[in-house]
């Protein structure tokens, strides 16, 4: 076999029209990830990408937009707990989950501003 994967570039969450405000605010204002530009041919889709960590983020407008409710990227995130209590503090529901914690791993669930499921978690 001579090809091989390398990883993943970036995951794409759908969101409704006219997203862009919102998307923001959630993903860079609370999630503190930084906006990156779209390339100036897809910029009139509308959306908005974000970087996280080595990976990107991309929000992409759909029309008849129905969120993510089961299938969803997870996020590795160093120092969970802190991050957790952070998003309490700022009134956004977290969803816990200890279904991995045989494997050492603590995780969580939340929606995004569209009902896009987002888990988080860390190997401890």
């Amino acid at each position: 076999m001579s090809y091989s994967f390398s990883g993943i570039d970036h995951v794409q969450l759908a969101a409704p029209e006219g997203c862009e405000a919102e998307a923001r605010y959630f993903f860079t204002g609370l999630l503190g990830w930084k906006e990156i530009d779209k390339p100036d041919m897809l910029k009139q889709r509308g959306g908005v990408w974000f970087q996280c960590g080595a990976h990107q983020v991309h929000i992409g407008v759909q029309k008849d937009f129905t969120p993510a409710t089961k299938a969803h990227p997870a996020f590795l995130v160093r120092q969970l707990s802190e991050f957790r209590d952070y998003l309490l503090i700022h009134n956004v529901e977290v969803i816990d989950d200890d279904a991995r914690k045989d494997e050492k791993v603590q995780r969580f669930y939340l929606n995004d501003p569209f009902g896009n499921r987002l888990e988080f978690m860390e190997y401890i």
